[in-house]
Parts: C-alpha cells; structure tokens; sequence
C-alpha cells in the first residue's frame, strides 16, 4: 500500500510541473518595443469639436502620423520609403490627409481617423521642380472637390475625392521655378508665381475649371535676385537683390509687375550685410536676417517697409493662425538661461501679446527649430494657444498654460550606431531581500505562481502574478548581473545627441546632447559618424569609469573637420572633446590597451596621416612597440580600387607631432571598370570569440577553421547591375565575391554569379560567410555560403599525434606564409528581400550560430545556420544525421516562430546589432530603425540556466512530499514487519 501511494505521488508530481505554460504574463519581461516618428517638419492641426483632438505631422523620417494631443501617443502612421521623400501636408475636406512626396510626383490621401488610405495618384512629368500643394477651402470642378499640385514642371488640378487628374498644364519648359500657387477667395484664377533665372519675375494665371491660360507676364530686374521670393500678400512679394543689401517689392496685380527697392541701410541703423529672407506665412510681414539679428518689417501703402521687431538669430517663428474677427496671429519663441519664452502676437499689431509665458526647458534639448502654433477655446470663451515645439536634439514637446503637456523623444528615430556597456558592479550590503521585501511577500508569489502552474488561476491572479514578475525579475536595476543580461545601450543619433537606454525595459537612463556636434561658427554642419568603445575597466581598473568615443565631422566631405568627444557611460558627461581638428575619414580601434585600459585609436584624416589617442607617452610608447603590426585597408567604391595601408615614421610637419604617423601602400587590387563595382564588403566582428578551431564531423575526421581577423570578404557586381532588380538582363549581370587577406592583399578564394545583381548583404563569422543576393535567372533571391578551412593542418586527424604531441597546433601563424586552405560553399532559394544581415554572439563561442535577418517586411527572422552548412545532402548518412546536418532542399524553410520580432515591426529598420550576455547560452539582440526592439535569444534553448518562471515553491512542495512518502511508507512496512513477528 505504502508503495502505491508513493508512486502515485511521484507521478502526480513529475507529470504536473511540464503543463505549465502561461504565455500571456510573459509578455515585456525579456522584449521591448517602442515607436517613434523622428524630427518633424510640417504639422496640421485638426481639433473639431466632434472629433479627437490631434494633430497631423511629417517627419525627416518620411513618417507621416496622426499624434493625440492631450498625450502625444501615435494614433496611426505610415512609413513611407527611403526615396519616397514627403514634401508637404494638409488637410481636405476635413476628412482626408493629404500628402505630396517624392518632388511632388506621389499624392495621396489619407483617411483623417484610421489612416487608411484612400486614393494614391502618380503625377508623372520630365523636369525636376519645386513641389507645391495647395488646398481650397471651397472650390468644385464639375461637382468635384479640387486640389492643385505643382511638381515636374507641371501644375495639377487632382479631385480630393477619389485622386483623379482633372487637368493639367506644363509651366517649366522655359525653365521658370514657380514658388508659389496663389488662388485669391473667390476667383476662378490660380497664379503661379516664380522666377527664370535669377532677373526675370513671371506670374501664369491659368483658368481654374480647364487649366487654361489666360495670361502671362513677366518682367526683369537688371540687379538680379539672391534667394528666395517671400510672398507678403496675395499680390506682392519681398526680395533681396544680388548684392543682398537692397530690399526689393514685387507687386504683381492686375496684370501688371512694378518693382520698388530699399536699401536695407535706411530700416536698419548700422546695417552692414549681407541680408537675407527668410520663410515665413505672416500676412503683411516678412521676416530678415542680417549678421546675428532677425528683423520683421511690416510692408504697407504700396511697398513702405516699417521695422516692427528685432530679435535674436537663434528664435523661431511659427506660421500665421487665423483668428476670431479676422485677425492674424503668430507664436515667437526666445531662449535664454534654460528657460523657453513663448509670445504670441498679432499679425498687425507688434505691441499686443495675447500670451507672455515662461517654460522650463531642459539643456540637454539644445534649441527650438520649428514652431506650430494652435488655438482653442477655453471654458470661459477665451481663446487659449497651445505650441508645437521642434527641438534640435529632435524630440518634440507641447507647450500649453505655460507648462509641458507631453515630450516626445523622436530623436531616437535617427540612431546612427549603438555600443554596449556595462553598468556598475553592486555595492556591498545590498541584499536581494530589498526585491522580494519580506518573506509573506515570497511565499504569497510563490503561491500564486503554484496556482498558474497547476492551471487554477484566476484572471486576477495572473494579473497578479504578471505584477510580480515585472517587479522581482530585476531587470530595470542599474547594477550589473550574474547572467549579464542588464546592460546600458550607448546610442548616436543623427542630431548629436547621445542617449543611454537600459535594456531591462528600453528607458533612457541618460542623454546628452554633445557641444562639439552642435552648429557653430567654427562647425558649421556638424554631423555624428560613429561610436566605438574608449575605456572599458576591468580588475585593476574597476575605480574608472567606462566611457565611449563619438566621433563627428563638420561637413559631409571626409576632408571636413573632424571633431570627437569621450562620454561617460555611467554618468552621461563629457569628460573631455576635441575639434573642430584634423580631417577624420577613417577610425582604427587598435588591440592595445593603457594602464587605465583606455583603447589606443589611430584617427585617419584625409591626408592619409593616423593621429593615435590617447595623446599620452604611454600610449605612444605602445603604439610603437608593435607599429610593424598595425594593418588596415580601404575601398574605393567609385575608383574600383581596394588597397591594404601600414604605418610607417612619424609624420614630416613643420610643427613636429609625436603622436602623428604616415602610412604605405602596402598592396592594392584594382577590378577591371568595364565588368565589376564594390557592392560590399564585410569582416568579422573584432569582439567575437571563437571556442575551437576544429570541426568533427560524422566520419571521425577533423576539419580545421582558417580564422583570420585579417579576412575581407568582397562582392563585385557588373557596372550595369548597379541600378534596381530587373534593370538589366541576365548576360549582362554577374556577381563576383572574393575572400582577400588584408595584410598581405592576397586572394584566397573567388567565385562567380552568373546571371545575379545586387542589393548584396553579407556577414562574416568565425570562417564562413553567407551573403544574400538576386539571382536574375530563376527570378529569386538566394542565399551562399561559404565556409574556409586550413589544409596545412589536416594531418593532425589522428588522435594519437594529438595525445603524443606530434603535431603543428602550436607553430606560430604568419599572414606573410601562403596559407593552404579549402572551401565548401552552396546557394539556396531565399524568399524574402533583406535589408540588413546579423549573427549572433556569445560569450565562449560555444552556443550554435543563428542569423538574423532583417526582412523587407522590417522584421527579425532568426535562421539557425545548420539551414546554409554547405555539407547538406539530399540523403544524409545516419552519422551525419546524429551530427545535425539537414537533409539538401533547394530552398530555407521560412518559421513562422523564428520570427524574434514575433508580430511586431521595426518600421525602417536599419540595423542589427548582437551584444553577448556573461551566460553563454544567451545573446542580446537590438533592432533599430524608426522603432526600436530589444529581446534576448538562446540559439540552443538555455542549457545552462534556469528559466526565470521556473516554480521554486513547487520544487519545494515535491521534495517535502517525497520526504513525507518515504516516511509514511517507512512507518507502514515497520508495522507490517511486526505484525508478521506476531504471526
């Protein structure tokens, strides 16, 4: 009986732990996702009474989004493509969104509460031209709603209902650049004004109904026009003359165009130029700037020109509102001692500000870009103003009552790179108590989480359950763990500004917006280019903090100035910068560490000379201790040229910098311009770790790796395949890949397309490569790979030298002896276009590959590499079966479960990037684009750990129930022992 009960407990025991599997609370405990739109350039408010409050913005990000203004959440959006570039917005009908983007060649409409769109029409013409969009308030053409596009030299008329061309008149064949539709209230007469040359004036009034034209005239200026027209009224506009110190009126009614010109000298004391207008929409007014100021001149009584107001250069104005007894009114933002003042004026009274407020404004946001302005009615009747406020570190914020309603960082749409580092090491004293609080508190959690594995869980208790893992998982701690899964994610974007996200749950712990990427007078563009790790402590060095190198130039040209700082990673401070200096096309991080484990850098300008940081004796007596061994190489895309640089003696100026070293040629491959173009290139992560060299296969045999930090894969492709897919035959197309060592400019492997073209995407780990192109011929993409082994050491197959020592494992490795080495390679059918290409990576090496792909879908499909091993067969021996190799299909099984992303998008992804956690079964994945995703993935499943839903309290309960058992049964066979004695 006691033996029954035993194993009766034990089955119930071992078969009730496998049914656990709550998948609903485990959402957001290793993933995050969050969207963004990035910096915006047009916002259209709409906020009717019967509808939500919102408003409608386009991005540098090509996003167009409808935004809740009560707390800046996204409504809808749509991303639009790379090239697909939005020019305007606005709202018809107050109903639709319309959109004109690429130069005015797509107009849409979208659909004002969902988003959807409507109708798309594509306005097709010969001549590039400025886009313009212009929306009537009321105007119908035979029953239908209009709305006039001007763009590739042609203007449009489009029904706003269904996207219909009703007609359409071509204005550019002379050349003209038209700047401004104008359609006075209440004519059946469109004007399209703008300028031929840069002397000629010229106004077209074209029928509105037939696009006819009625009149042309034109008229020109001897003196010449520098910039832009802004137009003051609906017949006259303000210009600056060629020698930008004469104001000049354009009125242009009737028919008739008159000129009247002011020098800039009698409206501003002390003038000295040069002048120029700049944008604006306020009726009767345009705005000037001279050297640091910004000037409003009021234009009255037929081209009088009065100054209204002056302020300073950094301040922006926003667009003209309408008002209630048809006025005009305008926000003016000022800055100063880290407080934003926000004015708004009337159009044609300076005096009067309707509001004066005053907001706190962080510095880290640097200053305000843009500004809409909105208006509303308070509850007494009053009109209140609310401000859409561009900064420029990107990130968007609404001003209301003087206070921040909401801020949106959208800067993070436009990351640049991303490097990882570690957070600070716990302190002594700090108990893990303090998570679990007290010890009701874990035997209730444990209770509750008993309840879900034995699937008698309420709805509350999941709740709950869900609750307490978020908060005793630890992984929005700013200390580091045992698994190393909690790290800080260092981000560049294109603003400048660099932020910390902690990857527990994706919130920013830290931004700065970096001086020496700020606009100057001695950094006129600047821009970021790139992160890479500067101080990384460790043992010795653990009083030091981390820190990372930015790096930026002033210019797009790699013969700009160069300028970088060094950040903090735990604090977020500059501890030190540097520039605008030497020119910085090309960043080395070397394999040399300093006393403080600072990371040598040798800095490439233009010139072709390394600048080494950091500038101290030490790292330069580093530095020249292995100078023989620092190699690099470079690739002229547009020359066809890749050659392989060394460093020689110091640089010849005539200012004598130590730190300052020429470089040689060292080799050089110049592919024929006739048949081949650099498409890509690829090289193995310099922090990747490698397990083992050796490979046994099914039959016993030891395959060697070739690994090689110094191995370049290359891909060529026909001059004429350069353009899209289906650009040009199959004859005419090839793609050619190289695997070249860079020391040494050697080619150890080369093979051939036929019949494919690029976009090529490539990654290269340990001593294979797979790259993803087109194949022209069956009309697919594939997939290759090829993988590199060392024939010199392949007599090291029998086990016997092994033991005994007889082998050549340990002989030094040279780049200069010709390596003797084999490769095995296979192409398989892929079926999605990619965009980008990643591998996994891991803290020994050890744990099996996966690669991440980066679909045209903008999500993350992890495939196992075992899919492209290029020793797959149709019929696998056993042996090989039991190695995990795959029986041979022509084309890689797409699982709908490899998806990491799993139904979320990563809307213009753009990057990948892998960070190893300490556990080595596990990796860190991050996704960027205009969103971001982090999440973690075990390519084996995690061997090497328990999971963090693994039930303690059961575990418990089973070995006190075992413990019980034995007892009992111990109990029941003493008496059955002693009553058979009695027997």
């Amino acid at each position: 009986m006691g033996i029954r009960v035993f194993l009766l407990l034990l089955l119930f025991f071992c078969t009730s732990y496998p049914t656990f599997s709550l998948h609903e609370d485990q959402v957001g405990l290793m993933d995050w996702h969050q969207q963004y739109i990035g910096k915006v350039k047009h916002a259209v408010f709409h906020t009717q009474k019967a509808a939500r409050k919102r408003v409608i913005v386009s991005t540098e990000e090509n996003v167009v989004a409808s935004l809740d203004l009560r707390h800046g959440e996204i409504f809808w959006r749509h991303v639009l493509g790379p090239n697909d570039v939005i020019d305007q917005i606005d709202i018809a009908l107050g109903k639709y969104v319309i959109t004109l983007s690429s130069g005015g060649s797509v107009v849409r409409a979208w659909n004002l509460p969902d988003g959807q769109m409507v109708w798309e029409s594509t306005l097709l013409g010969s001549k590039s031209s400025r886009p313009l969009l212009l929306i009537p308030k009321i105007l119908k053409v035979d029953k239908d709603d209009v709305i006039f596009v001007y763009g590739n030299g042609f203007i449009y008329a489009v029904a706003s209902i269904d996207g219909e061309v009703i007609w359409k008149k071509e204005l550019a064949s002379e050349g003209i650049d038209v700047q401004q539709l104008i359609l006075p209230e209440g004519s059946d007469t469109i004007y399209a004004v703008g300028l031929l040359g840069s002397s000629r004036f010229d106004v077209y009034q074209l029928d509105v109904k037939s696009g006819e034209l009625l009149k042309h005239n034109s008229m020109f200026f001897p003196a010449g026009f520098s910039g832009d027209l802004s137009f003051v009224s609906e017949g006259m506009a303000m210009a600056v003359d060629f020698t930008e110190t004469v104001l000049v009126s354009v009125l242009f009614r009737d028919g008739q165009i008159s000129f009247h010109k002011t020098h800039v000298s009698q409206l501003i004391p002390g003038f000295s130029g040069p002048a120029v207008t700049l944008p604006s929409k306020i009726p009767g007014t345009f705005i000037l700037k001279t050297g640091s100021s910004v000037h409003f001149i009021k234009v009255i009584n037929e081209g009088k020109l009065i100054v209204v107001g002056q302020v300073g250069h950094t301040d922006a104005v926003s667009d003209a509102l309408s008002l209630p007894e048809d006025q005009q009114g305008f926000a003016l933002v000022q800055q100063g001692d880290g407080k934003i003042f926000l004015t708004v004026k009337l159009g044609d009274d300076w005096t009067t500000n309707l509001i004066d407020d005053t907001v706190q404004m962080d510095h880290q946001r640097g200053l305000v870009h843009k500004v809409f302005l909105n208006t509303y009615v308070r509850t007494d009747r009053s009109n209140g103003f609310r401000v859409l406020i561009v900064m420029e570190d990107h990130s968007l914020l609404l001003l209301q009552q003087g206070e921040i309603v909401w801020s949106r960082e959208d800067g993070l749409a436009s990351i640049i790179d991303v490097k990882a580092s570690e957070l600070p090491v716990e302190k002594d004293g700090v108990s893990v108590a303090k998570v679990e609080h007290n010890l009701f508190e874990w035997l209730k959690g444990h209770l509750l989480k008993l309840k879900g594995t034995l699937m008698i869980a309420t709805p509350d208790d999941v709740v709950a359950i869900q609750k307490i893992r978020l908060q005793s998982s630890e992984k929005s701690k700013m200390t580091r763990d045992r698994n190393g899964f909690r790290k800080l994610l260092i981000v560049l974007t294109r603003s400048g500004k660099v932020f910390a996200l902690h990857t527990g749950d994706g919130r920013i712990v830290w931004s700065l917006l970096l001086k020496s990427l700020r606009k100057s007078e001695t950094c006129e563009n600047p821009r970021g280019v790139s992160l890479h790790q500067w101080q990384d402590p460790h043992h010795h060095a653990l009083d030091e903090n981390p820190s990372v190198l930015v790096v930026g130039r002033c210019g797009q040209g790699l013969d700009s100035a160069g300028v970088f700082s060094i950040v903090d990673t735990y604090t977020g401070k500059e501890s030190y910068h540097v520039g605008p200096t030497h020119s910085i096309a090309h960043v080395i991080p070397l394999p040399f560490t300093d006393s403080r484990e600072q990371r040598l850098h040798l800095l490439l300008d233009a010139n072709r000379q390394g600048h080494l940081y950091p500038r101290t004796a030490e790292a330069l007596g580093i530095f020249q201790h292995d100078l023989g061994n620092v190699y690099w190489y470079s690739a002229e895309t547009d020359n066809g040229v890749l050659r392989g640089h060394g460093v020689q003696k110091n640089c010849v100026l005539e200012v004598a910098d130590d730190y300052c070293f020429g470089t040689r040629d060292l080799w050089s491959i110049v592919f024929p311009s006739e048949s081949e173009k650099i498409a890509a290139t690829a090289t193995t992560s310099s922090n990747e770790v490698v397990h083992t060299q050796a490979k046994v296969t099914a039959d016993q045999e030891v395959m060697y790796k070739y690994i090689s930090k110094n191995l370049l894969f290359l891909a060529t492709v026909s001059p004429k395949a350069v353009g899209p897919i289906g650009s040009v035959t199959p004859d005419e197309s090839s793609l050619v890949v190289y695997v070249i060592d860079t020391v040494t400019g050697r080619i150890l492997h080369r093979m051939t397309h036929h019949g494919s073209q690029g976009p090529v995407n490539a990654v290269f780990s340990e001593n294979w490569i797979v790259y993803h192109y087109f194949n022209l011929r069956a009309h697919r993409y594939e997939m290759s790979v090829i993988e590199i082994y060392d024939q010199a050491r392949a007599e090291n197959k029998d086990v016997l030298k092994l033991v005994f020592g007889a082998h050549n494992l340990t002989s030094p490795i040279t780049a200069y002896s010709r390596p003797e080495v084999f490769t095995k390679s296979q192409s398989y059918f892929f079926t999605h276009s990619l965009k980008t290409i990643a591998v996994t990576l891991t803290a020994k090496g050890i744990t099996s590959k996966q690669i991440l792909l980066g679909t045209i879908g903008d999500q993350v499909l992890a495939l196992d590499k075992r899919f492209l091993d290029p020793r797959r067969t149709v019929n696998p021996t056993q042996a090989e079966k039991e190695e995990g190799i795959i029986p041979l299909t022509d084309s890689i099984p797409i699982i709908p479960q490899s998806y990491v992303t799993h139904a979320l998008k990563v809307e213009a992804l753009r990057g990948i990037v892998t960070v190893p956690a300490k556990l080595e079964s596990t990796t860190l994945v991050f996704a960027y684009g205009v969103d971001l995703f982090f999440t973690r993935l075990a390519p084996s499943r995690t061997y090497d750990s328990l999971t963090e839903d693994f039930s303690y309290a059961l575990l418990l309960l089973t070995i006190v129930g075992l413990i019980v058992a034995i007892f009992v049964t111990w109990v029941w066979s003493e008496k059955k022992d002693l009553q058979d004695k009695w027997r």
